[in-house]
Protein backbone atom coordinates (compact mmCIF):
# COMPACT_ATOMS: atom_id res chain seq x y z
CA UNK A 1 0.00 0.00 0.00
CA UNK A 2 1.32 3.64 -1.02
CA UNK A 3 0.35 6.51 -2.92
CA UNK A 4 0.60 7.08 -6.22
CA UNK A 5 3.89 9.29 -5.58
CA UNK A 6 5.65 7.06 -4.64
CA UNK A 7 4.74 3.74 -6.85
CA UNK A 8 7.65 4.20 -9.69
CA UNK A 9 5.72 5.76 -12.17
CA UNK A 10 7.32 6.24 -15.46
CA UNK A 11 6.92 8.15 -17.99
CA UNK A 12 5.40 7.02 -21.34
CA UNK A 13 2.41 7.32 -23.56
CA UNK A 14 -0.74 7.21 -21.72
CA UNK A 15 -4.17 5.86 -22.49
CA UNK A 16 -7.35 5.64 -20.42
CA UNK A 17 -10.76 3.74 -20.11
CA UNK A 18 -13.81 4.48 -19.30
CA UNK A 19 -17.54 3.99 -19.19
CA UNK A 20 -18.80 6.43 -21.53
CA UNK A 21 -20.43 8.84 -19.11
CA UNK A 22 -22.87 10.56 -21.04
CA UNK A 23 -24.26 7.46 -22.25
CA UNK A 24 -23.87 5.74 -19.07
CA UNK A 25 -25.74 8.63 -17.32
CA UNK A 26 -28.43 8.63 -19.96
CA UNK A 27 -28.70 5.02 -19.48
CA UNK A 28 -28.92 4.96 -16.05
CA UNK A 29 -31.72 7.63 -15.67
CA UNK A 30 -33.87 5.34 -17.78
CA UNK A 31 -33.52 2.63 -15.45
CA UNK A 32 -35.75 0.78 -12.81
CA UNK A 33 -35.02 1.27 -9.45
CA UNK A 34 -32.77 -2.19 -8.36
CA UNK A 35 -34.35 -3.08 -4.71
CA UNK A 36 -31.26 -4.05 -3.11
CA UNK A 37 -29.98 -1.43 -1.01
CA UNK A 38 -26.87 -0.05 -0.45
CA UNK A 39 -24.38 -1.46 2.44
CA UNK A 40 -24.35 0.55 5.71
CA UNK A 41 -20.43 1.12 4.64
CA UNK A 42 -21.27 2.44 1.05
CA UNK A 43 -24.13 4.40 2.51
CA UNK A 44 -22.42 6.22 5.87
CA UNK A 45 -19.61 6.46 2.57
CA UNK A 46 -21.25 8.67 0.85
CA UNK A 47 -23.35 10.70 3.38
CA UNK A 48 -19.70 11.21 4.68
CA UNK A 49 -18.33 12.67 1.43
CA UNK A 50 -21.74 14.62 0.77
CA UNK A 51 -21.29 16.29 4.32
CA UNK A 52 -17.87 17.63 3.56
CA UNK A 53 -18.54 18.27 0.39
CA UNK A 54 -21.31 20.72 1.52
CA UNK A 55 -18.96 22.04 4.20
CA UNK A 56 -16.72 23.20 1.05
CA UNK A 57 -13.97 20.33 1.01
CA UNK A 58 -14.03 17.80 -1.99
CA UNK A 59 -12.51 14.93 -0.55
CA UNK A 60 -11.09 11.94 -3.01
CA UNK A 61 -11.85 8.77 -2.18
CA UNK A 62 -10.17 6.17 -4.56
CA UNK A 63 -7.97 3.38 -3.94
CA UNK A 64 -6.59 1.42 -6.76
CA UNK A 65 -3.43 -0.17 -7.78
CA UNK A 66 -0.74 -0.38 -10.09
CA UNK A 67 1.50 -3.07 -12.32
CA UNK A 68 3.51 -4.36 -14.94
CA UNK A 69 3.17 -5.86 -18.26
CA UNK A 70 6.41 -7.17 -19.53
CA UNK A 71 6.87 -6.42 -23.00
CA UNK A 72 4.50 -5.53 -25.75
CA UNK A 73 1.03 -5.34 -24.59
CA UNK A 74 -1.89 -5.49 -27.40
CA UNK A 75 -4.09 -2.41 -26.37
CA UNK A 76 -7.28 -4.29 -27.63
CA UNK A 77 -6.57 -7.20 -25.43
CA UNK A 78 -5.76 -5.31 -22.28
CA UNK A 79 -8.94 -3.35 -23.22
CA UNK A 80 -11.00 -6.88 -23.68
CA UNK A 81 -9.84 -8.28 -20.59
CA UNK A 82 -10.53 -5.23 -18.35
CA UNK A 83 -14.18 -5.21 -19.78
CA UNK A 84 -13.88 -9.20 -18.99
CA UNK A 85 -12.91 -8.10 -15.51
CA UNK A 86 -15.25 -5.96 -14.93
CA UNK A 87 -18.24 -7.92 -16.26
CA UNK A 88 -17.12 -10.42 -13.56
CA UNK A 89 -18.26 -7.86 -10.49
CA UNK A 90 -21.81 -6.57 -10.58
CA UNK A 91 -21.09 -3.45 -7.99
CA UNK A 92 -19.09 -2.00 -11.04
CA UNK A 93 -21.92 -1.24 -12.98
CA UNK A 94 -24.21 -0.99 -10.12
CA UNK A 95 -24.72 3.24 -8.65
CA UNK A 96 -26.63 5.46 -6.75
CA UNK A 97 -28.92 8.01 -6.75
CA UNK A 98 -30.57 10.47 -4.38
CA UNK A 99 -34.44 10.18 -3.95
CA UNK A 100 -35.07 12.76 -1.16
CA UNK A 101 -32.88 11.70 1.49
CA UNK A 102 -32.78 7.98 0.57
CA UNK A 103 -29.64 6.60 -1.94
CA UNK A 104 -31.12 4.13 -3.90
CA UNK A 105 -29.58 1.67 -6.57
CA UNK A 106 -29.62 1.09 -10.13
CA UNK A 107 -27.80 -1.82 -11.87
CA UNK A 108 -26.88 -2.35 -15.36
CA UNK A 109 -27.43 -4.93 -17.43
CA UNK A 110 -23.81 -6.77 -18.53
CA UNK A 111 -24.64 -5.95 -22.33
CA UNK A 112 -24.80 -2.34 -21.17
CA UNK A 113 -21.30 -2.04 -20.36
CA UNK A 114 -18.49 -0.64 -22.92
CA UNK A 115 -15.71 0.83 -22.07
CA UNK A 116 -14.37 4.12 -24.32
CA UNK A 117 -10.57 3.84 -25.23
CA UNK A 118 -9.04 7.53 -25.22
CA UNK A 119 -4.84 7.97 -25.72
CA UNK A 120 -4.17 11.29 -23.68
CA UNK A 121 -0.98 11.55 -24.89
CA UNK A 122 2.55 11.10 -24.37
CA UNK A 123 4.23 12.40 -21.04
CA UNK A 124 7.90 12.31 -20.94
CA UNK A 125 8.11 13.72 -17.34
CA UNK A 126 7.13 11.05 -14.70
CA UNK A 127 6.11 13.87 -11.80
CA UNK A 128 4.19 15.15 -14.15
CA UNK A 129 2.22 12.23 -14.85
CA UNK A 130 1.74 11.34 -11.53
CA UNK A 131 -0.05 14.37 -10.62
CA UNK A 132 -1.85 14.23 -13.81
CA UNK A 133 -3.20 10.24 -12.81
CA UNK A 134 -3.86 11.51 -9.18
CA UNK A 135 -6.20 14.53 -10.47
CA UNK A 136 -7.49 12.28 -12.95
CA UNK A 137 -8.57 9.72 -10.43
CA UNK A 138 -9.72 11.94 -8.02
CA UNK A 139 -12.60 12.93 -10.16
CA UNK A 140 -13.08 10.11 -12.35
CA UNK A 141 -13.35 7.91 -9.05
CA UNK A 142 -15.14 9.64 -6.65
CA UNK A 143 -18.11 8.50 -4.35
CA UNK A 144 -20.34 11.65 -5.57
CA UNK A 145 -20.15 11.11 -9.43
CA UNK A 146 -21.08 8.06 -12.10
CA UNK A 147 -18.96 6.36 -13.24
CA UNK A 148 -17.09 5.86 -10.44
CA UNK A 149 -13.93 4.17 -11.71
CA UNK A 150 -11.15 4.58 -14.46
CA UNK A 151 -8.58 2.35 -15.98
CA UNK A 152 -5.47 3.56 -17.38
CA UNK A 153 -2.45 2.25 -19.16
CA UNK A 154 1.25 3.83 -19.64
CA UNK A 155 2.20 2.37 -22.67
CA UNK A 156 6.55 1.91 -23.43
CA UNK A 157 8.51 -0.53 -25.42
CA UNK A 158 9.55 -2.83 -22.64
CA UNK A 159 6.36 -2.92 -20.73
CA UNK A 160 3.07 -1.30 -19.98
CA UNK A 161 1.88 -0.10 -16.33
CA UNK A 162 -1.94 -0.66 -15.80
CA UNK A 163 -3.66 1.39 -13.51
CA UNK A 164 -7.42 0.72 -11.91
CA UNK A 165 -8.95 3.55 -9.41
CA UNK A 166 -12.04 2.61 -8.02
CA UNK A 167 -14.31 5.01 -5.39
CA UNK A 168 -13.67 3.14 -2.24
CA UNK A 169 -17.54 2.61 -1.63
CA UNK A 170 -16.92 -0.65 -4.45
CA UNK A 171 -13.56 -2.33 -3.42
CA UNK A 172 -11.16 -2.95 0.07
CA UNK A 173 -7.71 -3.75 -0.10
CA UNK A 174 -8.38 -7.35 -0.67
CA UNK A 175 -10.32 -6.66 -3.70
CA UNK A 176 -7.15 -4.66 -4.72
CA UNK A 177 -4.39 -7.19 -4.45
CA UNK A 178 -5.88 -9.83 -6.62
CA UNK A 179 -6.48 -7.70 -9.32
CA UNK A 180 -2.81 -7.73 -11.00
CA UNK A 181 -2.62 -11.75 -10.85
CA UNK A 182 -6.50 -11.28 -12.94
CA UNK A 183 -5.76 -8.98 -15.38
CA UNK A 184 -2.48 -10.62 -16.39
CA UNK A 185 -4.25 -14.23 -16.82
CA UNK A 186 -6.77 -12.58 -18.55
CA UNK A 187 -4.58 -10.97 -21.24
CA UNK A 188 -2.90 -14.24 -21.51
CA UNK A 189 -5.88 -16.09 -22.41
CA UNK A 190 -6.83 -13.36 -24.88
CA UNK A 191 -3.63 -13.25 -26.21
CA UNK A 192 -3.59 -17.09 -26.98
CA UNK A 193 -7.31 -16.90 -28.82
CA UNK A 194 -8.96 -19.02 -25.60
CA UNK A 195 -11.95 -18.52 -24.27
CA UNK A 196 -11.80 -17.80 -20.24
CA UNK A 197 -12.72 -20.57 -18.04
CA UNK A 198 -15.37 -18.78 -15.49
CA UNK A 199 -15.57 -19.69 -11.95
CA UNK A 200 -19.07 -18.75 -10.14
CA UNK A 201 -18.21 -15.43 -8.39
CA UNK A 202 -20.70 -13.83 -5.66
CA UNK A 203 -21.78 -10.51 -6.07
CA UNK A 204 -21.30 -7.52 -3.71
CA UNK A 205 -24.37 -6.05 -4.89
CA UNK A 206 -26.51 -9.34 -3.47
CA UNK A 207 -24.21 -9.34 -0.07
CA UNK A 208 -25.25 -6.07 0.28
CA UNK A 209 -28.85 -6.76 0.71
CA UNK A 210 -28.08 -9.74 2.94
CA UNK A 211 -25.82 -7.90 5.00
CA UNK A 212 -28.77 -5.00 5.20
CA UNK A 213 -31.38 -7.45 6.21
CA UNK A 214 -29.72 -9.58 8.75
CA UNK A 215 -28.25 -5.92 10.60
CA UNK A 216 -31.68 -4.61 10.39
CA UNK A 217 -33.29 -7.33 12.53
CA UNK A 218 -31.52 -6.73 15.59
CA UNK A 219 -31.86 -3.87 18.27
CA UNK A 220 -30.94 -1.69 20.69
CA UNK A 221 -31.51 -4.69 23.40
CA UNK A 222 -29.09 -6.65 21.29
CA UNK A 223 -26.07 -7.94 22.92
CA UNK A 224 -23.79 -6.60 19.99
CA UNK A 225 -25.46 -3.09 20.79
CA UNK A 226 -24.66 -3.90 24.46
CA UNK A 227 -20.99 -4.48 23.53
CA UNK A 228 -20.20 -1.45 21.60
CA UNK A 229 -22.53 1.18 24.32
CA UNK A 230 -19.47 -0.26 26.87
CA UNK A 231 -16.92 0.33 24.61
CA UNK A 232 -18.23 3.16 23.03
CA UNK A 233 -18.39 4.83 26.66
CA UNK A 234 -15.02 3.61 28.70
CA UNK A 235 -13.41 5.87 25.26
CA UNK A 236 -15.73 8.64 26.75
CA UNK A 237 -18.81 8.48 24.59
CA UNK A 238 -16.15 8.46 21.06
CA UNK A 239 -14.45 5.92 18.79
CA UNK A 240 -11.24 5.70 19.54
CA UNK A 241 -8.53 7.70 17.31
CA UNK A 242 -4.62 6.40 17.90
CA UNK A 243 -3.92 6.86 21.21
CA UNK A 244 -0.71 9.08 21.05
CA UNK A 245 -0.52 13.09 20.21
CA UNK A 246 -1.22 14.33 16.71
CA UNK A 247 -0.87 17.86 17.33
CA UNK A 248 -4.59 18.06 16.62
CA UNK A 249 -6.10 21.59 17.80
CA UNK A 250 -9.12 22.35 18.46
CA UNK A 251 -10.55 24.23 15.64
CA UNK A 252 -12.68 21.00 13.88
CA UNK A 253 -11.39 21.71 10.85
CA UNK A 254 -9.87 18.25 8.98
CA UNK A 255 -6.17 18.32 8.80
CA UNK A 256 -4.49 17.11 5.31
CA UNK A 257 -3.01 13.85 5.98
CA UNK A 258 0.67 12.38 5.26
CA UNK A 259 2.18 8.84 4.07
CA UNK A 260 4.30 6.95 6.04
CA UNK A 261 5.65 3.86 4.61
CA UNK A 262 8.20 1.21 4.59
CA UNK A 263 9.78 -2.27 5.19
CA UNK A 264 9.54 -2.98 8.64
CA UNK A 265 11.41 -5.79 9.05
CA UNK A 266 12.91 -8.71 6.67
CA UNK A 267 11.49 -12.51 5.58
CA UNK A 268 13.87 -13.75 8.34
CA UNK A 269 12.63 -11.67 11.03
CA UNK A 270 9.08 -11.84 9.76
CA UNK A 271 9.40 -15.30 9.76
CA UNK A 272 10.56 -15.85 13.02
CA UNK A 273 8.47 -13.24 14.67
CA UNK A 274 5.73 -15.45 13.21
CA UNK A 275 6.88 -18.66 15.12
CA UNK A 276 6.61 -16.91 18.40
CA UNK A 277 3.13 -15.88 17.84
CA UNK A 278 2.22 -18.63 16.35
CA UNK A 279 0.55 -20.14 19.58
CA UNK A 280 -1.41 -17.17 20.62
CA UNK A 281 -2.45 -16.77 17.13
CA UNK A 282 0.16 -15.84 14.90
CA UNK A 283 1.31 -12.09 13.60
CA UNK A 284 -2.21 -10.64 13.67
CA UNK A 285 -2.05 -10.90 17.16
CA UNK A 286 1.41 -10.38 17.74
CA UNK A 287 1.35 -6.49 15.73
CA UNK A 288 -1.50 -6.00 17.84
CA UNK A 289 0.76 -6.48 21.06
CA UNK A 290 3.14 -4.96 20.20
CA UNK A 291 1.08 -1.94 19.27
CA UNK A 292 -0.31 -1.92 22.39
CA UNK A 293 3.09 -1.68 24.35
CA UNK A 294 4.65 0.82 22.32
CA UNK A 295 2.00 3.38 21.95
CA UNK A 296 1.44 2.68 26.30
CA UNK A 297 5.08 3.70 26.30
CA UNK A 298 4.69 6.96 23.93
CA UNK A 299 0.76 8.25 24.89
CA UNK A 300 0.75 6.65 28.68
CA UNK A 301 -2.64 5.16 27.91
CA UNK A 302 -2.47 2.35 30.41
CA UNK A 303 -5.23 0.71 28.10
CA UNK A 304 -4.91 0.33 24.66
CA UNK A 305 -8.73 0.57 22.96
CA UNK A 306 -8.60 0.34 18.93
CA UNK A 307 -11.20 -1.16 16.32
CA UNK A 308 -9.17 -4.15 14.55
CA UNK A 309 -10.92 -4.97 11.08
CA UNK A 310 -11.83 -8.13 9.84
CA UNK A 311 -12.54 -9.45 6.54
CA UNK A 312 -16.49 -10.63 6.05
CA UNK A 313 -16.10 -12.88 3.22
CA UNK A 314 -17.75 -15.69 4.64
CA UNK A 315 -19.03 -17.96 2.05
CA UNK A 316 -16.80 -19.31 -1.05
CA UNK A 317 -18.79 -17.24 -3.52
CA UNK A 318 -17.25 -14.07 -1.67
CA UNK A 319 -13.96 -14.93 -1.86
CA UNK A 320 -12.91 -13.83 -5.16
CA UNK A 321 -15.44 -11.02 -5.53
CA UNK A 322 -14.42 -7.30 -5.47
CA UNK A 323 -16.72 -5.51 -2.81
CA UNK A 324 -16.17 -3.68 0.73
CA UNK A 325 -16.06 -7.05 2.76
CA UNK A 326 -15.00 -5.81 5.81
CA UNK A 327 -16.24 -5.13 9.69
CA UNK A 328 -14.79 -3.55 12.65
CA UNK A 329 -14.63 -5.23 16.07
CA UNK A 330 -13.53 -3.33 19.66
CA UNK A 331 -10.67 -4.34 21.60
CA UNK A 332 -8.88 -3.28 25.11
CA UNK A 333 -5.96 -4.49 25.91
CA UNK A 334 -4.79 -3.40 29.47
CA UNK A 335 -1.49 -2.69 28.79
CA UNK A 336 0.01 -1.15 32.01
CA UNK A 337 -1.37 -4.46 33.88
CA UNK A 338 0.74 -7.14 31.68
CA UNK A 339 3.71 -7.73 32.97
CA UNK A 340 5.87 -9.26 29.53
CA UNK A 341 5.09 -9.79 25.79
CA UNK A 342 3.51 -13.13 26.10
CA UNK A 343 0.99 -11.88 28.86
CA UNK A 344 0.03 -9.51 26.34
CA UNK A 345 -0.46 -11.70 23.68
CA UNK A 346 -2.36 -13.73 25.96
CA UNK A 347 -5.02 -10.65 26.06
CA UNK A 348 -5.43 -10.15 22.40
CA UNK A 349 -5.99 -13.51 21.55
CA UNK A 350 -8.85 -13.60 24.07
CA UNK A 351 -10.54 -10.00 23.00
CA UNK A 352 -10.27 -11.16 19.37
CA UNK A 353 -12.25 -14.30 20.33
CA UNK A 354 -14.69 -13.04 22.07
CA UNK A 355 -15.16 -10.07 19.72
CA UNK A 356 -14.71 -11.21 16.41
CA UNK A 357 -18.57 -12.11 15.85
CA UNK A 358 -19.18 -8.39 16.18
CA UNK A 359 -17.76 -8.07 12.80
CA UNK A 360 -21.19 -9.36 11.50
CA UNK A 361 -22.82 -6.44 12.21
CA UNK A 362 -21.78 -3.28 10.60
CA UNK A 363 -20.85 -0.44 12.64
CA UNK A 364 -23.07 1.70 11.30
CA UNK A 365 -25.90 -0.33 12.27
CA UNK A 366 -24.73 -0.33 15.55
CA UNK A 367 -23.81 3.71 16.25
CA UNK A 368 -27.37 4.42 14.65
CA UNK A 369 -29.33 2.22 17.44
CA UNK A 370 -26.64 4.18 19.78
CA UNK A 371 -27.83 7.22 18.41
CA UNK A 372 -24.46 8.47 17.41
CA UNK A 373 -24.32 10.87 14.36
CA UNK A 374 -24.46 9.14 11.57
CA UNK A 375 -23.30 12.07 9.19
CA UNK A 376 -19.56 11.80 10.32
CA UNK A 377 -17.55 14.92 9.37
CA UNK A 378 -14.17 12.33 9.11
CA UNK A 379 -13.86 10.13 6.32
CA UNK A 380 -12.71 7.57 9.03
CA UNK A 381 -15.06 6.58 11.97
CA UNK A 382 -11.74 5.18 13.50
CA UNK A 383 -8.15 4.87 13.95
CA UNK A 384 -6.89 1.41 13.10
CA UNK A 385 -4.06 -1.34 12.88
CA UNK A 386 -4.73 -3.38 10.18
CA UNK A 387 -2.83 -7.37 9.47
CA UNK A 388 -3.35 -9.02 6.11
CA UNK A 389 -0.91 -11.96 5.60
CA UNK A 390 -0.82 -11.74 1.22
CA UNK A 391 1.54 -14.66 0.76
CA UNK A 392 -1.38 -16.51 -0.06
CA UNK A 393 -3.29 -13.56 -2.51
CA UNK A 394 -2.48 -15.51 -6.44
CA UNK A 395 0.59 -13.47 -7.78
CA UNK A 396 2.12 -11.87 -4.71
CA UNK A 397 5.13 -13.93 -5.33
CA UNK A 398 5.74 -11.83 -8.45
CA UNK A 399 4.23 -8.24 -6.94
CA UNK A 400 8.34 -6.93 -6.20
CA UNK A 401 9.16 -8.35 -10.14
CA UNK A 402 5.74 -6.24 -11.41
CA UNK A 403 6.12 -3.07 -9.54
CA UNK A 404 2.42 -4.17 -8.54
CA UNK A 405 1.29 -1.69 -5.22
CA UNK A 406 -2.23 -1.25 -4.10
CA UNK A 407 -2.89 2.52 -3.92
CA UNK A 408 -4.30 4.61 -1.48
CA UNK A 409 -4.99 8.46 -1.78
CA UNK A 410 -3.97 10.25 1.31
CA UNK A 411 -5.64 13.28 1.52
CA UNK A 412 -7.99 14.44 4.67
CA UNK A 413 -8.40 13.27 7.93
CA UNK A 414 -8.17 12.90 11.72
CA UNK A 415 -7.17 9.87 12.36
CA UNK A 416 -4.24 6.99 11.61
CA UNK A 417 -5.20 4.28 9.43
CA UNK A 418 -2.37 1.79 9.74
CA UNK A 419 -1.71 -1.32 7.59
CA UNK A 420 0.37 -3.96 8.43
CA UNK A 421 1.47 -6.93 5.22
CA UNK A 422 3.32 -9.69 5.35
CA UNK A 423 4.61 -10.44 1.79
CA UNK A 424 7.31 -12.86 1.03
CA UNK A 425 9.98 -10.48 1.35
CA UNK A 426 9.15 -9.16 4.88
CA UNK A 427 6.41 -7.00 6.66
CA UNK A 428 5.67 -4.05 5.02
CA UNK A 429 3.91 -1.02 6.87
CA UNK A 430 1.88 2.01 5.01
CA UNK A 431 -0.03 4.55 7.39
CA UNK A 432 -1.83 7.77 6.80
CA UNK A 433 -1.93 10.17 9.77
CA UNK A 434 -2.71 14.19 10.18
CA UNK A 435 0.07 16.36 8.65
CA UNK A 436 0.90 17.70 11.41
CA UNK A 437 4.75 17.85 13.41
CA UNK A 438 3.96 16.19 16.37
CA UNK A 439 1.75 13.27 14.49
CA UNK A 440 4.97 13.04 12.24
CA UNK A 441 7.52 12.81 15.83
CA UNK A 442 5.23 10.13 17.20
CA UNK A 443 4.29 8.30 14.17
CA UNK A 444 7.91 7.81 13.25
CA UNK A 445 9.04 7.10 16.87
CA UNK A 446 5.79 4.13 16.84
CA UNK A 447 7.23 2.60 13.56
CA UNK A 448 10.86 2.46 14.79
CA UNK A 449 9.71 0.91 18.36
CA UNK A 450 7.73 -1.43 16.34
CA UNK A 451 10.67 -2.75 14.29
CA UNK A 452 12.45 -3.05 18.00
CA UNK A 453 9.64 -5.10 19.56
CA UNK A 454 9.40 -7.32 16.54
CA UNK A 455 13.37 -7.99 16.23
CA UNK A 456 13.17 -8.82 19.84
CA UNK A 457 10.67 -11.30 19.78
CA UNK A 458 12.30 -12.43 16.61
CA UNK A 459 16.01 -13.01 17.45
CA UNK A 460 15.46 -13.26 21.29
CA UNK A 461 12.04 -14.88 21.62
CA UNK A 462 9.29 -14.07 24.06
CA UNK A 463 10.87 -14.30 27.10
CA UNK A 464 13.77 -11.58 26.41
CA UNK A 465 13.09 -8.28 27.79
CA UNK A 466 11.99 -5.83 25.32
Amino acid sequence: MTDIQRSEVRPGLLVEWTLDPAAAVETATGLPEDSRPPSYAQETHIRTVRSVREDGLFMPTWLGTAFDMPGGVDLLVLQDALRSWTLRHETLRSGFGWVGDELRRFTFDAEAVSLRREVVGDFPDAEGLAEHLQHRFDVAAHALSWPNFIYAAVVRDDCTTVYMAFDHGNVDSYSIQRIPAEIHELCMVGAEGRAVEETPIGSYVDFCEIERTDADQIDVTHEVVARWRGFIGRCDGKLPNFPVDLGLGPSGELPTQKLLHEMIVGADDAAAFEMSCRPFGGSMVGVLAATSLVVHKIGGEPVYRTVVPFHTRAKPEWRGSVGWYVGGVPIEIPTAQAPDFQSVLEIVRTELRANRPLARIPNARVLRLLGSDFHKTSPDMYSFVSFVDARGIPGSERWAELKAYGLVRVSYGDKVCAWFNRLHEGVYFACRYPDTDIARKNMRLYVEQMREVIVSVARNGLGAPL
